[in-house]
C-alpha cells in the first residue's frame, strides 16, 4: 500500500495564455468539486415549523441548510449537504424529532 495525493500540472506556456488559462482554472474547479463531494450526501426533508429548530440542532449541515415554506404553511422543506458517514445516524435522529419524507442523494459535486 502506498499514499497518493492529487495534482493537476499545467503547461507553463498554456498557462500564461488568458483563453487557455480561463479554461485550466474551470477544469481545476470541476475537479476539487468532485473531490469534495466524494464523501458527502444530499438531504431533503419535510418538518412542521414546531419542530424545525430539533432538526437544525440536529443538522450537521456543509454550511446552513436552505430551508423553503410547503404549501400548508406550518410546515417547512429542509435541505443540506452532509458528511455521507453520519448519515445512517442521521436519519433515524431527525424521524425522531419530528423529520418526514426524508430523502437521500448521492453527490456529484460540491463547489465551495
Amino acid at each position: 500500500m502506498f499514499t497518493t495525493h492529487t495534482r493537476f500540472i499545467a503547461n507553463k506556456a498554456s498557462w500564461e495564455n488568458p483563453a487557455k488559462r480561463r479554461k485550466i482554472e474551470n477544469l481545476a474547479l470541476l475537479l476539487r468539486a468532485a473531490l469534495e463531494g466524494e464523501d458527502k450526501v444530499g438531504i431533503k426533508l419535510n418538518v412542521n415549523r414546531s419542530g424545525l429548530d430539533k432538526v437544525l440542532a440536529a443538522l450537521p449541515a456543509l454550511k446552513n441548510p436552505t430551508i423553503s415554506p410547503l404549501a400548508n404553511g406550518d410546515w417547512v422543506a429542509v435541505e443540506a449537504v452532509v458528511g455521507e458517514k453520519v448519515i445512517r445516524d442521521l436519519i433515524p435522529l431527525l424521524k425522531e424529532n419530528g423529520a418526514q419524507g426524508i430523502v437521500e442523494y448521492p453527490l456529484n459535486k460540491v463547489v465551495l
